[in-house]
C-alpha cells in the first residue's frame, strides 16, 4: 500500500482528499502537515512515498518545500496539487524537481489519475495546463527564469507586500542576506522598486489578488 503525506494549511480540505484517496484501498494517508516545517518533521518520520502538497502555505510556501526535501532526498516524490496556475509558477514547480501538476479546479478523478501516474515512474500535468509545460521551459520573457531558486521564493514574498525582515524571519535568513538578494532580484528583472515587482508577479499568476 502507497503511504502518503497530503500537506494543505485547510484540515477540512485534506480531511476530503484523505476520504477520496482511501477509497480504492491501494493508498493510505499516514500524516497530515499544515506547514513547511510541519511537513519537513513528518517527512522524516513517516517516510512517504509520495508527498501531495499545496504551494499556497503559510510562511514559507510549498516551493521551499519542494526544494527542501529534494535537497534532503533527491529521489522523493512530490506531486503539486494547488490553486496556482500561471506558467511562471508551475514551470518553476516542475523544474525544481515536482512530478506532476494538479490544478485544485480539476475534477477529483484528476488527482487519482496523477497519484497513479507519479507512482508509476511517469510525470503529470492535469488537462487544461499546456502539455508542452513539461518540457523544457523556453526564456521567460520578464526574466523570471534567470532567478534561483531562492532569489524566486523572496521575489515572491517581496511581491506579497512582505518586508525584507519578515522575509528573513520567514525563510530563516539573515536580513543582509535577504537585502543581498532583492538588490540581485532587481538587477536580473531591471526592476527599480516592490510595486515593481509586485505588478509583475500579479501580471504572471504568482500572487492573487487578494
Amino acid at each position: 500500500m502507497t503511504r502518503l503525506l497530503l500537506v494543505d494549511d485547510h484540515p477540512v480540505v485534506r480531511a476530503g482528499y484523505q476520504r477520496l484517496l482511501e477509497l480504492g484501498g491501494a493508498w493510505r494517508v499516514v500524516a497530515q502537515a499544515g506547514s513547511v516545517d510541519e511537513a519537513l518533521d513528518l517527512h522524516r518520520d513517516h517516510q512517504p512515498e509520495l508527498t501531495i502538497t499545496d504551494l499556497g502555505l503559510p510562511g514559507r510556501g510549498g516551493l521551499e518545500l519542494l526544494r527542501h526535501l529534494l535537497e534532503r532526498d533527491a529521489g522523493a516524490r512530490v506531486l503539486v496539487f494547488s490553486m496556482h496556475e500561471g506558467e511562471a509558477m508551475v514551470r518553476r514547480a516542475l523544474a525544481m524537481g515536482a512530478r506532476g501538476y494538479v490544478s485544485k479546479s480539476s475534477a477529483p478523478q484528476e488527482l487519482l489519475d496523477a497519484v497513479a501516474r507519479v507512482m508509476a515512474g511517469r510525470r503529470h500535468l492535469c488537462a487544461g495546463l499546456p502539455a508542452h509545460w513539461l518540457q523544457a521551459a523556453p526564456r521567460d520573457p520578464d526574466g523570471l527564469d534567470a532567478l534561483s531558486d531562492r532569489e524566486f521564493e523572496v521575489f515572491r514574498l517581496l511581491a506579497e507586500g512582505r518586508t525584507p525582515a519578515d522575509c528573513a524571519g520567514t525563510l530563516h535568513l539573515s536580513p543582509k542576506t535577504v537585502s543581498n538578494l532583492q538588490t540581485q532580484i532587481r538587477d536580473k528583472l531591471g526592476l527599480a522598486s516592490t510595486a515593481a515587482m509586485a505588478h509583475l508577479a500579479l501580471r504572471r499568476g504568482l500572487i492573487g489578488t487578494a
